[in-house]
């Protein structure tokens, strides 16, 4: 498999994505979220979306690169 830069940030920002899903919903199950409730929830449903949108960018750019 071919990586580039490119794909390498898309990858990156994939699992910062899912670290952040992770943690809302640890944070939402706590009952008190630090960040409150709205905040905590924008930030899950924006972060699932998104870790699996960088993620096949990722794919994309790599398989656009094979040799």
């Amino acid at each position: 498999m071919v990586g580039t830069p490119k794909s390498s940030l898309f990858l990156g920002g994939s699992c910062i994505a899912g670290i952040a899903a992770v943690g809302s919903i640890f944070e939402l199950s706590s009952g008190q979220p630090e960040l409150g409730g709205t905040v905590t929830t924008v930030i899950l449903l924006l972060s699932i979306p998104l870790g699996g949108l960088l993620f096949w960018a990722a794919v994309r750019d790599a398989q656009a690169n094979q040799e």
